[in-house]
Order: structure tokens, then sequence, then C-alpha cells
């Protein structure tokens, strides 16, 4: 709800496709900053805590973004402020929650797991852009409210998790430099994970259409606020449908090859977004795009998950988060900046063409990827993932 507001609301004050890069830019920058010390924060205490304390820095930026709209602001400046803000929590939080299901359920429910989790995730993202943009045509107060009450009902939740946990390391003797350095090294030297989430990161960076989503929905498909809900939502439908799929029916056979295919999927359906001026063709090139990132975000998300050792899980989640942002929220900047340059059906296209020559590289470059049949074929020597205590 809160993002596709923000969306319309600085189009709607700037009328500029760079503006709308600019969100991402600065959601981006404190992300980058914050990502690997708070990874190696994961690793010393209970993620539980970090997941906590950022989600009431999210509650906050809500309730800020709520005041933007009642006191009548007319500059886009205090928005930039408070995405500033809800960046800095979203990166100390990344690296905490993608480390934080493999304590949760035992090792054989963790591929299930994930797409169940994928699943719910996708059914909120299907809801709260749609109840966005619906709340958002009746005025942006009621858009901001609704996206504050679920960020309170999100942070009360987190303290009733359960599962195992593990004995914090509070010693740190190597350092935290040296840790975050070893997070950093582990994941460099491991060509499976390396190029899985690289993968992502350049695949997402070039292709990723939803920043200029307001720009489509106000002058090129005149669907209004409400469409734009719509289409911020196509892709999650997508995602979920697919999710729901791989809890009956994961992936168990020729992991490496699909990932990749599912990628070329995803930037054919950019490029046939980018191309359409009709809106049901645009929203069916939308939720072909979610389906194929659904699929490769759960082979990614299950390898990197088998592949890192406990001790490292918070610290691999910062790399990974880290990645994970740069595609989305610098992608924006890069999709805000070429529309601006060359026009936004022309960025759209370009980013599209762009994925598939990244597809290219990447199995050329990293053939141990391509090469990956089973999940569990990337466990290192000793296990990656230790039986559940209690």
């Amino acid at each position: 709800m809160q993002s596709v507001s923000v969306g319309w609301q600085v189009y709607d004050l700037t009328q500029s496709p760079l503006a709308l890069g600019i969100v991402g830019l600065v959601e981006f920058v404190p992300m980058f900053l914050l990502a690997l010390p708070a990874g190696e924060l994961a690793d010393r205490f209970d993620p539980r805590r970090i997941i906590l304390l950022a989600s009431l820095l999210e509650t906050v930026a809500s309730a800020l973004l709520l005041a933007f709209v009642l006191t009548r602001q007319t500059s886009v400046w205090p928005l930039y402020a408070v995405i500033l803000l809800y960046g800095t929590a979203r990166g100390f939080s990344g690296p905490a929650t993608r480390s934080l299901l493999p304590f949760l359920v035992p090792p054989e429910k963790l591929p299930r797991s994930l797409a169940w989790g994928s699943s719910v995730a996708q059914l909120a993202i299907i809801a709260g852009p749609a109840l966005g943009g619906f709340a958002y045509a009746l005025g942006p107060a009621i858009a901001y409210a609704g996206a504050l009450v679920a960020s309170l009902v999100g942070a009360a939740g987190v303290p009733f998790l359960a599962g195992r946990r593990v004995t914090p390391d509070l010693t740190l003797p190597a350092g935290r430099l040296a840790r975050v350095r070893e997070g950093v090294e582990f994941v460099r030297s491991r060509p499976v994970v390396f190029g899985a989430i690289s993968l992502d990161l350049f695949a997402v960076l070039l292709g990723g259409a939803v920043s200029l989503l307001p720009v489509y929905a106000r002058d090129i498909l005149h669907v209004g606020p409400t469409g734009l809900g719509l289409l911020r939502s196509a892709p999650a439908v997508g995602a979920a449908m697919t999710a729901l799929y791989l809890t009956r029916r994961p992936v168990e056979r020729k992991v490496g090859h699909i990932m990749f295919a599912t990628v070329v999927v995803f930037g054919i359906g950019t490029i046939v977004f980018g191309l359409s001026t009709d809106f049901s063709v645009s929203l069916a090139a939308l939720a072909v795009t979610g389906a194929a990132d659904q699929i490769s975000v759960y082979i990614r998300s299950a390898l990197v998950q088998f592949a890192t050792p406990d001790a490292m899980r918070g610290r691999v989640s910062a790399v990974s988060t880290l990645f994970i942002s740069a595609s989305n929220e610098l992608g924006g900047f890069e999709s805000g900046v070429t529309a601006a340059l060359f026009g936004t059906v022309p960025a759209v296209v370009i980013g599209g063409v762009g994925t598939l020559v990244v597809v290219a590289v990447w199995m050329r470059t990293f053939p141990p990827l391509r090469a990956v049949d089973r999940m569990r074929d990337v466990v290192p020597s000793g296990g990656a993932l230790t039986p559940e205590v209690g």
C-alpha cells in the first residue's frame, strides 16, 4: 500500500520519471551502507530482536508518511527523507529476516517452507498494492493510515516467532571487520552462491520496470491510481500462483537450467510489457514476469540456504540482501535515469533485452551453477544445515 502511494504521489508532485528513480536511490543508499554490518549483527544476536527493532522503525516511517499528507506538504523532499528512514530500517532487517527461516523449520522442510513463505508474502504483495490503489483514490491519508496499521500488526507478531535458537558468538576473536570480510569471501569463493545472487542482481537491475509503473498508469495506459495498484499486484499474482504450485511440486531436478530459463522468460515478459498499450496485455505480461521471477528466487534462495553453514547465515544473507536491494532499489534509479534519457518505453525494452544478455553471459561464466541438478548437491562437506533442536 505504501509503495504504490509513494510512487503515485512523487510522480503527481513532479511529473518526472527521474524523481521516481531517485526514490529507489534514496532507499538503496542506507541499505547499501548497513547490509553487511547488519549481517554481522545477525550472526551475533538473535535475529528476532533485530527484526523487531527494524519493524518498529518502519512503523515510525509509516506514521511520518501519514503526517506528510495530513499537513498538506507539496514538496517532494520530505518524502525522500522518510524513504531514507525506511531504507535504514530495511537495511537492518534484511539480513536477519533472510537468515531466520532455517532456524524456524527442520532442514528437510526448508524447500517447501521457502515456497510457503513466498506464497504468503506474494498474497500480501497482491492485496497491498491493489488496496493501496483503491485507498489512494479515496484519499492518500486513507492509504497511509492503512499502511501504518499493517506495520503495527507486523511488528506485534515478531515476538511470537519460535523455532530453535543458536548461541550467539559474542567473543568476536577476529574482529567485526574481519567477520564481515569473511562473509564476503565465503560468497565470492563459491561459484554457485555468487553466480545465483549476482544473476538476480543484474537481471532485475536491468529488467525491473516496477518503478516506472506510475508513468504507465498515468500517461500510457491511462488507468489512474486504481490501475496502478492492479499493475503493482499483477507480478505478485503470477508469483503467488507459482509459489503455491511449488509447495506441492518443488523443483527437484535440473535446478540450474530451470533457473536460467525462468530469467529468460522474465526478460521476454518485460519486453512485452514495455511495448504494450493495452491494459489487459500489460497485466498478463507482468503476471508472467512475476511467475518466472518466483521460480528463480525460490531456486536461488534454496541454493544459498543449503550452501551456507549456520555460523555464516547472517553475513551471507547480508551479501544477498545487498545484491537484492541493489537490483530492486538501484534498479529503480537506473530505470528512472534511462527513462529520462530515452523515454519510458525504450527504457523498459532496453532493460528486458539487457536481461537476456545477462543470462547468456552468466551461463558461460558460472558453469557450476548451470550444472546443479538437486538442491542438496550444494551442501558443503560437514553439512550446511543442522537438525532442529527443541
